[in-house]
């Protein structure tokens, strides 16, 4: 089990401002960082950063997400050869820092709506697109973490059931799925049986409480969640994911409109306590 925290709490994209909160999170005890991957991104850049996380003794993994303008279920091919493309040089940029894994939503556009359910068309596309994202995964040595988000963020894939059918069905090594409590807890009927039905897919596991704030000090159902992954045999990377105010365009993403902790490093503190304990209490 290694244990992990998404920069995005801080940061879009890393920065020389960004060393005191690494150094921060591996003096708290983590064993890596989730490193933000977005837009045309540049490997030299994460090659460089990937030395810094090395003298740091922090590993890490990745994570991207596409919008309405490289969306890889639009209609238009040229959007979804974009979108394609986008999540391949993401993948590069993984392979240049020594990211284990690249996760995120990465299968359609966030926040982007049809009015209706996804179409067969939509669904062909995403099992297309993914399967071009999966060989290329393979080829730099990347896992690919497929992430279902709740229903007023994408209509694409809104369970863990939906996640690994797509995953299950692009029947690639390198593609399996990303298990967030935050979306689950919206989206599943019992967040165990979902653990249980997916269990040959889940890949990776974000911690995230039903208020995107504090991990156990809300509503998600923990010790189902945690009971669940130890019956499965879970042992990869358990990685925070918070929210907060300081990414304005990650504010309007999120729907994060109040601080609800006393700073971040008390947040950051707070969830490696809680996680280590739950593991512990778990796990024996």
């Amino acid at each position: 089990m290694k244990f992990g925290m998404n920069l995005l709490l801080w940061t879009g994209a890393l920065s020389e401002d960004d060393l005191p909160t690494l150094q921060m999170l591996k003096q708290l005890g983590y064993d890596g960082v989730e490193i933000p991957c977005f837009g045309e991104a540049d490997p030299d850049h994460f090659a460089d950063w990937g030395r810094r996380l090395d003298d740091l003794g922090l590993e890490r993994t990745a994570v991207t997400v596409r919008n309405a303008e490289d969306n890889p279920i639009s209609p238009d091919p040229g959007v979804r050869a974009r979108g394609v493309k986008l999540t391949r040089q993401a993948l590069d940029c993984c392979q240049a820092a020594g990211c284990a894994a690249l996760v995120g939503p990465f299968h359609s556009a966030i926040g982007h709506f049809s009015g209706t359910g996804p179409t067969d068309d939509e669904w062909k596309w995403a099992l297309d697109s993914m399967q071009h994202m999966a060989e290329h995964a393979g080829k730099v040595g990347v896992t690919l973490g497929v992430e279902s988000l709740n229903r007023f963020e994408t209509y694409l894939l809104n369970s863990q059931g939906d996640a690994a059918r797509l995953a299950r069905e692009v029947n690639h090594p390198r593609c399996r799925i990303l298990y967030d409590t935050f979306h689950a807890h919206i989206e599943e009927k019992s967040v165990a049986d979902s653990i249980r039905s997916c269990a040959d897919m889940i890949g990776h596991v974000h911690i995230s409480e039903n208020d995107r704030s504090t991990p156990g000090k809300g509503l998600v159902h923990w010790d189902d969640t945690f009971d669940a992954l130890r019956d499965v045999g879970y042992d990869g990377w358990m990685v925070v994911e918070a929210f907060g105010l300081a990414l304005p365009e990650l504010v309007a993403a999120t729907k994060i409109w109040r601080k609800m902790y006393d700073s971040e490093e008390q947040l950051a503190r707070d969830a490696l306590a809680f996680i280590r304990g739950q593991v512990a209490q778990h796990w024996t």
